[in-house]
């Protein structure tokens, strides 16, 4: 192996440890198989979540400033950082502003791009997601959580619905649980359809707090919660998009678009 040569992948992180297993270190081994050139390293951006895993599990997941730290230590020339992001938002912008920060002459830095970065990358990751979603019945209403962002970016999830009407899923919606759109313009659009179910599910990479809580939860503010008090009948699928395997490809294909950059 030639140890000059590495790729960073940055995560937010998830204080789910079967979520992580699941998502964020099944893309480390798929990048590790298909890169067994490159020294693999991981680095989280949430201090938050870092420090829930190393007080509550003993598991220490390096910092960027950690993991570029090791990186000059141990000699690398060649590094290629592929975000986990779904969006080029806030997360992203300060992580490349982080590692720049860090970089010299003597250390070349590549960016792989989010996971949402072009029109076309909006249509395979829709279509890759609907392919998994194929047995709801046409009748039911399928509706996506993402996370949403005070970014500018956070404009990606209406074309997101939008494009999944495009494609004909007129019964599919996309949603954020912190901007727009949000859960009040949901439960209006799918009111218009009147479907027999409706089936929550995570449109972030983890199936996390935001899976588990905000979206399936018991209170009466969450989005299961919600949709039930309005007179429908749901069902909540609990799965990441990082435990697609067609999703994680996604982001293979953007890591080797940065390795080929000269």
């Amino acid at each position: 192996m030639n140890q000059q040569k590495a790729i960073l992948l940055v995560s937010f992180g998830t204080s789910y440890i079967e979520s992580k297993e699941k998502t964020i270190d099944k893309m480390a081994t798929d990048v590790m198989n298909a890169f067994p050139d490159y020294a693999i390293y991981q680095a989280w951006t949430s201090k938050v979540i870092i420090h829930i895993l190393q007080k509550r599990d003993h598991i220490h997941i390096p910092t960027i400033e950690e993991a570029m730290t090791q990186i000059w230590a141990d000699g690398i020339t060649d590094l290629i950082v592929q975000p986990t992001h779904l969006i080029n938002g806030l997360e992203n912008d300060a992580m490349k502003e982080t590692i720049l920060s860090m970089a010299s002459e003597e250390l070349t830095v590549r960016f792989g791009t989010p996971l949402l970065t072009s029109t076309e990358d909006n249509h395979l990751v829709l279509d890759a997601v609907m392919k998994e979603f194929a047995d709801i019945p046409q009748e039911d209403a399928l509706v996506f959580m993402g996370h949403g962002t005070t970014h500018y970016v956070n404009s990606v999830y209406a074309a997101l619905d939008y494009t999944l009407k495009d494609m004909g899923y007129t019964h599919a919606f996309m949603g954020t649980v912190e901007a727009y759109p949000d859960l009040d313009v949901l439960i209006r659009q799918v009111g218009r359809v009147h479907p027999k179910r409706v089936h929550l599910a995570p449109f972030l990479l983890v199936a996390g707090d935001h899976a588990n809580n905000d979206m399936a939860g018991d209170k009466e503010d969450s989005w299961k919660s919600r949709f039930e008090a309005a007179g429908y009948e749901v069902v909540c699928h609990i799965k990441g998009l990082g435990e697609y395997e067609s999703i994680r490809k996604i982001y293979l294909e953007h890591l080797k678009n940065a390795e080929a950059e000269t």
